[in-house]
């Protein structure tokens, strides 16, 4: 087992300071922002005691197989809000309507695993009943951004070979353009649906729950002919923990605290890149 330390401009002496309670036989530099702890033994106390020390000074700390490389996987499966873009679409539309509040409380309280997926996504898309549909364009243009380190990430996994698949609670209106936008493989969300220009607060056809989320990941597996061990899966809300659990490996991002407790990779404070060090 290694561990991989890392931060956004980390302070060096911290990063020293939180290794070294490994005892590790070897600390090596992977860049300036992450190191990688060697030769130490691994304990669920051990653990702890990193995890703890690490969140406190803005680290992000993940125990991890030696040896462990991108080419043990062949696909990449991301939630888009909240992960690989920075907003809640749906909140920021319901901005457009002055019902922005009251769409996030929603949002939240799904994305917490506190009201499930399905009935808030009904609840709040009929809030949006009325609106026109200009404003979807609005949000693209005006508010949508890619996450920290997104970017390199996909350039990374891509070079790499491995196919990338976006499957959103959101809707296509924004996968599609993010499928063109950053050449990704696979898309699968949501689809709204417009009546002379407005939205009617409704969805048309089927709901992608987390069900539907790990259903279309074990499909596109399907289809290239491999396991979902070979597909690394990251999210930040509840309902996306069953796509997440059989993964190969689960990577929490920016997550609500029931999502990082089951992952097996919390990043809480690098960017969607910080995936890269694990396989240094």
């Amino acid at each position: 087992m290694n561990l991989i330390l890392q931060g956004l401009n980390p302070d060096p002496h911290t990063l020293n300071r939180i290794a070294a309670l490994t005892h590790a036989a070897h600390i090596v530099a992977l860049n300036e922002n992450a190191v990688r702890c060697e030769g130490f033994s691994y304990t669920s106390e051990l653990r702890a005691l990193v995890e703890a020390e690490a969140y406190a000074a803005q680290l992000d700390a993940t125990f991890i197989e030696g040896g462990r490389s991108l080419a043990d996987f062949r696909l990449v499966a991301m939630d888009m809000d909240s992960t690989l873009i920075t907003i809640e679409c749906i909140d920021e539309i319901a901005d457009m309507q002055g019902l922005k509040p009251q769409v996030a409380e929603i949002t939240e309280a799904a994305m917490r695993g506190e009201i499930e997926f399905r009935e808030s996504l009904i609840r709040r898309v009929a809030l949006l009943k009325g609106l026109d549909a200009s404003a979807l364009q609005k949000v693209y243009d005006e508010r949508l951004q890619l996450s920290l380190g997104a970017q390199k990430m996909l350039y990374a996994v891509q070079l790499a070979g491995l196919k990338t698949l976006l499957v959103s609670g959101g809707f296509t209106y924004f996968t599609d353009r993010m499928k063109t936008r950053l050449g990704l493989d696979y898309t699968h969300s949501n689809v709204l649906e417009i009546e002379n220009g407005k939205l009617t607060g409704k969805v048309i056809g089927g709901i992608v729950d987390a069900d539907e989320k790990q259903l279309t990941v074990e499909r596109v597996c399907i289809e290239m002919g491999i396991e979902p061990a070979q597909a690394i899966v990251m999210g930040d809300g509840a309902n996306d923990l069953k796509m997440m659990h059989i993964a190969g490996m689960s990577v929490a991002f920016r997550a609500k605290p029931v999502v990082r407790a089951q992952a097996s990779v919390a990043l809480n404070f690098v960017g969607l890149d910080g995936i890269l060090n694990l396989f240094a």
